[in-house]
């Protein structure tokens, strides 16, 4: 196990600033992921990391060891690739046993580790098989006892089941997780799927445009999120322009439309701002401490396990999602509705500029 510390990283491709200053601490025996829409810096961070790229300013230390300009062999750090990258002209056998002949690691102890590596991805017995004899997943799962089986420091995972199929997502990710809490490896996961992300990781950092906008535990993210893009990036959520019109402390009134929500908690300076309410947290029925808010509903889409209210108020649409078809009743588009939200659930946020 090692910790990785990143101290204000940047990177440039030409013009473009793909890193504008990034700081992390990734601690030991952690799944960190690196998370963010296509274009964030997210892999160009992790192929620093790995040291395919090199910075042009800044530092990078694995546990004490400045690790900045080494190369990637010697910084003890092995990146799986999208594509898996397996040789298809060798067997499962010999593309994991590949990074141990480059080490000149004598034969009985390269069969002793690659059985090892074979057994925790859970392919005993397809140590012959070709890669084009793989579903999807197996091949994920070759690529990845191939990284592990030279016992990296750090595995780095980039978009590693984003060539799957939903159901093998599924399966893969609870498999990375399970191997990763078995070895107590620092693992950092890029993907730019949040539901991923929230499912898989210890701590995530969110990107955007080449800086860090969060990090945090998936609750805390999700729960608290610090800025708009985060709190519109992390799942479906309502992101509602309204403008400060008093305030009393670290109470305010803000308005949107042609309504007025008094007693929310903000304590920044900026009187445009958005109001953050997560769907989940809006309610069909009055209850304590609930501001309401009356409109006409849009559309009520069925999910199975839950159902969504999207209400119009002004030109502003909201969702509300509920578990209990009795609270939906036999709402239907046009209809009057009112959504119930208690304060503690609005966050005030500062709004972004573009």
């Amino acid at each position: 196990m090692v910790e990785v510390k990143l101290e204000n990283i940047v990177k440039t491709f030409g013009e473009t600033v793909a890193l504008k200053g990034i700081n992390l601490d990734i601690k030991h025996g952690e799944l960190f992921t690196l998370l963010g829409p296509s274009g964030c810096g997210k892999s160009t961070t992790l192929r620093i990391i790995a040291g395919l790229d090199y910075p042009d300013s800044g530092r990078i230390y694995f546990g004490d060891n400045e690790v900045t300009y080494l190369p990637s062999h010697q910084r003890g750090a092995v990146l799986v690739f999208q594509n898996y990258a397996l040789w298809p002209h060798m067997s499962v056998f010999d593309n994991i046993a590949y990074g141990l002949k480059i080490r000149k690691v004598p034969k009985e102890e390269i069969k002793k580790k690659v059985e090892w590596a074979l057994e925790l991805v859970r392919l005993k017995g397809f140590e012959d098989r070709y890669p084009t004899q793989l579903s999807g997943g197996q091949q994920q799962r070759v690529a990845i006892a191939r990284a592990l089986v030279v016992e990296p420091k750090v595995l780095l995972l980039d978009e590693p089941l984003s060539n799957l199929d939903a159901k093998l997502r599924l399966e893969m990710r609870s498999e990375i997780r399970r191997i990763q809490r078995e070895l107590g490896i620092t693992v950092i996961y890029v993907t730019h799927d949040q539901e991923e992300a929230m499912a898989i990781s210890d701590r995530i950092a969110v990107m955007n445009v080449g800086t860090v906008e969060q990090v945090g535990t998936p609750k805390e993210i999700y729960e608290n999120p610090r800025t708009e893009f985060v709190a519109s990036f992390m799942g479906k959520t309502n992101v509602i322009p309204a403008k400060v019109v008093e305030r009393e402390g670290d109470r305010v009134t803000v308005e949107f439309e042609h309504f007025r929500l008094d007693g929310l908690t903000y304590t920044g300076e900026k009187d445009e701002v958005v109001l953050v309410i997560r769907p989940e947290r809006i309610q069909l029925k009055p209850g304590e401490n609930t501001v309401a808010i009356e409109g006409t509903v849009d559309l009520v889409e069925y999910y199975g396990f839950f159902v969504e209210v999207i209400g119009l108020f002004g030109e502003t649409r909201i969702i509300a999602r509920t578990i209990s078809d009795r609270e939906v009743g036999n709402l239907k588009p046009t209809q009057p509705v009112t959504f119930y939200i208690d304060r503690r659930n609005i966050i005030v946020l500062p709004k972004q500029q573009l």
